[in-house]
């Protein structure tokens, strides 16, 4: 029985059209990681597909594509494109479609482009291959395309490196290169999940230009509803492989009707009530300084964090946040200035620290499959912290883990698991309990919860705001989502350029008057109702 809020499926023969598609794993015991999904997508139109971690939105989207990762398949079910099943397609079949009818645009910019090639170079290459244009005819499209993407200096920017721009316009070069060989359909695959808020808002404008420009037709895949809802002609949200609700963009937003899609709607957690302010000071940095080669980065930083506080420090990609935080932990030697802790001097290198100021500082990264070893077991990670810092024995070592498991909402039988049998949010987990195992006074969280879901990130941020009214720990919240801000700090410092400048109480800090850097940075956190992408578009 198909349910009543899921949209009917168009009786004319759309562009492409998905019926009851299950996708397993090739295990003894299979596991449906996408469960009889239908829907039918039209030119010119664009679905949004929601849900968090695990839900199956990129497995479909890599299945319209016809591909499956390692140790999964197809069991049942049709994806028809233009009235071919491209489940039932060879692999020759499959390369002629690829990149020349349905193009895909990936998360990681960084990782899709060959380093050693110039972008233009890449922009082409599908054109190319499959002889859509020649070489000199393809070669101006995709500087007309770098134009209408808002690249700079478009005929240069065909010659630069990967390496030679910024983490916003990689990410629109590889929309260009989707778009150079004039694909029926386009998969956005969380496109812009990675980016701050204000390179964020320049991508959506881009692709919703294009989209309209073009009259492509695309899904929207990401765990973020509010951007979801500025590209999306129709939403479907999903939930453990199976359809939860499908409706038009308005009918959702208005009137959900799934209690897990109102929990969707209600992610946003509520305003941090600020700690104590008569609390001694922890951290003190001053007048720090540091650079990339010849390039400055931090300039004269000064700040300082009392103990059982949250200070969060927010700014664009390369404002200086993440080389701050390293400077604190021993990882990046700053050119001039100091960090002190309990009013003792660090050494600016992690080598010449002493065992103690290690253990005080801690860090969470913001990518929990970068930081965990995939060939070692969870509780192992967690113990290695333990056999360094303390005098602990196995035993009680075992116990210590199993402590911290269940302190950060675990299972303890998770201990005995390597980190591909987590969820997001389970590792992401595992790398606060391997922190929390040194017992720090300081953790320096690197945008813990941008890669995740909402629901799993407020869980999260709930997690670190109980642990810090249990233990008194103070943390520096490195984060370009200012909703995190106001949900978990006390004070909040602004950078711009390696410079701070502006920083105070929540409160005050994010409230008018404010200089336009600030104004702007606000003005692009996306809001939850349709027409807010094309108010800023004016």
């Amino acid at each position: 029985m198909v349910d009543a809020t899921q949209v009917k499926l168009t009786e004319k023969n759309p562009l492409l059209r998905v019926n009851d598609l299950v996708v397993a794993t090739t295990e003894k015991k299979p596991r449906r990681l996408v469960d009889s999904i239908s829907f039918d997508l039209n030119a010119g139109e664009v679905l949004g597909l929601i849900g968090e971690s695990g839900a199956g939105k990129s497995t479909i989207g890599l299945a319209i594509l016809g591909h499956r990762r390692h140790g999964m398949r197809i069991e049942s079910g049709s994806i028809l494109f233009n009235n071919a099943d491209i489940s039932r397609q060879s692999a020759r079949q499959l390369r002629a479609l690829r990149g020349k009818k349905i193009a895909y645009v990936a998360q990681s910019s960084g990782a899709a482009f060959n380093p050693a090639i110039t972008l233009g170079e890449q922009v082409i290459e599908a054109t190319l291959k499959h002889r859509i244009l020649p070489r000199q005819q393809a070669q101006a499209k995709a500087i007309e395309l770098f134009t209408q993407l808002g690249l700079p200096e478009p005929a240069q920017f065909y010659h630069r490196y990967p390496h030679q721009v910024s983490g916003g316009q990689l990410q629109r070069a590889m929309i260009a290169m989707a778009l150079c060989a004039g694909p029926e359909l386009l998969i956005f695959d969380e496109p812009t999940t990675a980016l701050d808020v204000t390179t964020q808002l320049g991508v959506l404008k881009a692709i919703a230009e294009v989209i309209r420009a073009t009259g492509v037709a695309a899904i929207y895949i990401s765990h973020d509803l509010a951007v979801v809802a500025q590209i999306s002609d129709r939403i479907m949200v999903l939930q453990h492989g199976k359809m939860v609700e499908h409706a038009t963009t308005k009918q959702l937003l208005a009137d959900p009707k799934k209690e897990y899609t109102q929990r969707l709607l209600d992610a946003q957690g509520e305003s941090r009530q600020p700690m104590p302010m008569d609390q001694p000071e922890l951290l003190r940095i001053e007048n720090i300084s540091a650079r990339y080669h010849h390039q400055p980065v931090l300039q004269n930083l000064s700040l300082s964090i009392p103990r059982g506080r949250t200070l969060a420090v927010i700014g664009e990609s390369g404002s200086g946040k993440s080389t701050l935080g390293k400077v604190i932990c021993g990882l990046h030697k700053p050119e001039s200035g100091e960090v002190s802790l309990n009013k003792q001097p660090l050494a600016a290198g992690l080598r010449n620290r002493t065992r103690q100021q290690l253990q005080d500082i801690q860090l969470i990264h913001q990518i929990p499959d970068t930081a965990l070893n995939p060939k070692e077991k969870v509780g192992s990670q967690i113990a290695r912290v333990l056999e360094c810092f303390t005098a602990l024995n196995r035993q009680q070592r075992e116990q210590r883990v199993n402590d911290l498991l269940k302190q950060v909402g675990l299972n303890v039988e998770l201990a005995e698991r390597f980190p591909a049998a987590l969820s997001g949010g389970q590792k992401q987990r595992v790398c606060i309990a391997r922190a929390l195992a040194a017992e720090p006074k300081l953790i320096i969280c690197d945008e813990p919860t941008s890669a995740l879901d909402p629901l799993v990130a407020r869980d999260v941020l709930e997690l670190l705001r109980n642990i810090q009214h249990q233990t008194g720990i103070s943390y520096l919240f490195i984060t370009h989502d200012l909703q995190v801000v106001r949900e978990v700090a006390d004070e909040v410092a602004v950078l711009l350029n390696g410079e701070i400048i502006r920083n105070g109480s929540v409160s005050t800090t994010l409230a008018e008057p404010l200089d336009n850097y600030t104004r702007e940075l606000l003005r692009s956190v996306p809001e939850m109702r349709i027409g807010w992408l094309a108010e800023q578009t004016v």
